[in-house]
């Protein structure tokens, strides 16, 4: 199928061919109708990606900030592929659709066939959860509906700012949003006010019922609002002009009377006069896009609703709203249409996005509307495919031929550049959405790009699987692999809990050679292969230190979330529970937890200090800290033994102590040991080896993960 994508680099639009989405977890799969592009948001990506690296920077000083702290910490060539990575990648544009159901969860209130809005992408099929969907009233067109979604965000920040009968609002940037805004005031019986440097637009807004003020002419908005309100000032100003200006501000609190309210849907400049706000007791607010649930994991991606008599209007319940709207009448779409575009042409219609010469641009998936029709009269829709070819040239032979799951950042930045090296046959990787497995499917030479995890597991030619997805679903097709017969390696975590761990311990025990690694990369890094051999001439028991300064994140990301990811210790501390048991090279005897923060408060778990004892009596303490400063480097280990003292400084330099023969050891980039991993991986495979890391060890890890 088609898909329109934006190159971060260099800013080209492309419409690309991806595989169709995969669809679960409460989604629902929608064939595109319609979709309407966005000029300020998706203008401004597109902005972004042309501009040069000194234009990227001044977009983005807080991200400036970061790639020099990284450089302090991880050194330069780290932190350079590191942002060639992120820049290196296809974003898919679009929010605002409108489509059909191919695919509906049970109990989700849709049924196949249904007419929804959406904010899925440009794309011929989007997967979309519950939450950002809604069904299309009788009579209202899709190209009407595509609307929805921006005017929600709209509608959001008219609800911010309370209008009541009679009032006086002032909206300023008659863009798409302004407009809509515009009409939904109106609907709500208030007096409107709009502003713009467009004569077109200030004449569109005129024809709706609002009164004007062109500033291309040189009005003088304050004095105008002023004489319009009979001196008493506007009850408020919603901004939705997109500068870089404080200018909006200052003029809205100018125009205002006496506790006004002003609302920001845009984007502008946020240098605030003091006495602006003071002297009239004014209330100044930022809408969040289209509602209460925006952003949220549990609302958006796990289908939690807000009980209606707590929150009554959510963003679902806004599309619901606006799309009442549209089906009385009270919303007048056609006057926004400047443009219209089959989807075949798409690309036309960015170019008009860079000209400016546009407002409301609908792209209409001809294809989609000729499948519904076949739909409704019992013939079954035509699916795209879940796989895409991306071979230019021959496969490559090789004993190892891979299938990768899994097509996040990590995946692409750190684990496929080292398995490209490897020479394997890279065969096929899959994605949920399609979209980050097709392009580092590309960039890596892979021949398949799929959404469908069965092409991995049930191809014959793949014998090694490579299971880099969220923690959650490592347990999961851990088992896919190993009863499938393959070669598994898993990103760590190797499962979640306890049961989880024991499942895989009993199928691995009744296979016959079982090949089973766990992505414990730092092992395998040149500093700790060093470590390991100058430990290994020492008998006496170790001592050994290992800081993390972790970092802070959201209590509400998904690494937090115990379901989904296991918390930081399960999800990332294994890491270091295996590199003091790599280094001990014995079993762990016990191991206990101190959590900081006071029993009986909020507290995420994700500042820990843990106590490992080891069987030929050495200890070791692992000190994970996420309430450090990101000024320090993240990682440094200190080992203790025979009077000897080994120190590691962020896998850039190893210092010895009381060493004969050694006494350093400098890389000029930092090196974590994930090329040497993937190499380690292959070289097993390749030979018919046994996994690199010992079964017992990865259990034995894991197990230890899991707080007492």
């Amino acid at each position: 199928m088609k898909q329109i994508l934006q190159d971060l680099k260099n800013g080209d639009t492309m419409l690309a061919e991806v595989p169709q989405p995969a669809n679960g977890g409460g989604s629902l799969l929608i064939r595109s109708l319609s979709s309407v592009v966005s000029l300020g948001t998706e203008k401004m990506l597109i902005d972004f990606g042309k501009g040069g690296w000194l234009a990227k920077a001044r977009q983005q000083p807080d991200k400036v900030k970061q790639v020099l702290g990284k450089i302090r910490t991880d050194g330069l060539v780290a932190t350079y592929k590191a942002v060639q990575a992120k820049l290196d990648t296809a974003l898919p544009l679009g929010y605002a659709n409108c489509g059909f159901v191919l695919e509906a969860p049970a109990g989700s209130g849709y049924e196949i066939g249904d007419v929804v809005v959406s904010n899925g992408p440009h794309a011929e099929v989007v997967s979309v959860a519950k939450n950002l969907c809604a069904k299309v009233p009788e009579g209202v067109k899709p190209e009407a509906a595509a609307f929805t979604v921006i005017g929600s965000i709209a509608l959001q920040g008219v609800r911010l700012i309370q209008p009541t009968l009679g009032e006086t609002f002032v909206v300023t940037g008659l863009g798409l949003i302004g407009q809509l805004a515009v009409q939904i005031l109106l609907a709500s019986g208030c007096r409107v006010i709009g502003i713009d440097f467009d004569s077109a637009k200030c004449e569109l807004a005129r024809g709706r019922g609002a009164e004007v003020i062109d500033l291309s002419s040189g009005t003088d908005p304050v004095a105008t609002a002023e004489q319009l309100t009979r001196g008493r000032g506007v009850d408020g100003v919603l901004v939705t002009a997109s500068t870089s200006s404080s200018e909006p501000i200052h003029q809205a609190a100018h125009m205002c009377r006496k506790r006004g309210r002003i609302v920001l849907v845009g984007v502008t400049g946020l240098e605030l006069s003091r006495a602006d706000f003071y002297e009239k007791e004014l209330s100044f607010q930022v809408s969040c896009s289209y509602g209460p649930g925006r952003y949220e994991p549990n609302y958006e991606d796990k289908g939690m609703d807000y009980p209606i008599g707590f929150v009554r209007w959510t963003e679902q319940r806004n599309f619901e709203a606006f799309l009442d709207l549209l089906a009385a009448g009270k919303i007048d779409i056609e006057p926004l249409i400047s443009h219209r575009f089959d989807f075949a042409k798409a690309l036309e219609g960015y170019e008009r996005v860079s000209g400016g010469q546009a407002l409301g641009i609908v792209l209409n998936y001809s294809d989609g509307e000729q499948a519904l029709q076949k739909m409704r009269n019992g013939s079954e829709p035509p699916r795209f495919d879940a796989n895409v070819s991306l071979a230019t040239a021959p496969a490559k032979k090789s004993e190892v031929v891979i299938g990768v799951i899994g097509a996040g950042g990590f995946t692409g930045q750190v684990l496929l550049p080292g398995l490209k090296e490897t020479g394997a046959r890279l065969k096929t990787i899959v994605s949920s959405k399609g979209v980050s497995g097709t392009q580092l499917g590309r960039k890596f030479g892979f021949e398949v790009s799929s959404t469908d995890v069965d092409a991995v597991f049930d191809d014959g030619e793949i014998n090694t699987v490579l299971i880099t997805t969220r923690h959650d679903s490592h347990a999961r097709y851990v088992r896919r692999g190993l009863e499938a017969e393959k070669n598994v390696y898993v990103e760590k975590p190797l499962c979640l809990t306890a049961e989880e761990l024991d499942d895989i311990g009993e199928l691995h025990g009744s296979l016959e050679d079982p090949f089973l690694m766990v992505g414990f990369n730092r092992r395998f890094a040149p500093h700790i292969v060093k470590m390991k051999s100058l430990l290994n001439s020492v008998k006496d028991p170790k001592s050994m230190i290992m800081t993390v300064n972790a970092g802070a994140i959201p209590a509400d990301h998904w690494t937090q979330d115990p379901q989904i990811g296991g918390g930081r210790i399960v999800g990332e501390g294994c890491h270091f529970i295996d590199l003091l048991r790599f280094l001990a090279g014995y079993s762990i005897k016990s191991v206990s937890f101190s959590m900081a923060g006071i029993e009986g408060e909020s507290n995420i778990g994700d500042t820990v200090s843990l106590t490992l004892t080891f069987t030929d009596g050495s200890i070791g303490t692992i000190h994970y800290f996420a309430n450090g400063n990101k000024g320090v480097a993240k990682e440094r280990l200190e080992v203790f033994c025979g009077g000897k003292v080994l120190q590691l400084d962020n896998f850039r330099s190893l210092m010895g102590h009381g060493w004969k023969g050694f006494n350093k050891m400098k890389l000029w980039a930092q090196d974590k040991g994930h090329r040497a991993e993937m190499k380690a991986l292959v070289d097993a495979v390749g030979v018919g080896a046994g996994s690199p890391i010992a079964f017992d060890e990865i259990r034995e890890v894991t197990k230890a993960s899991f707080p007492c």
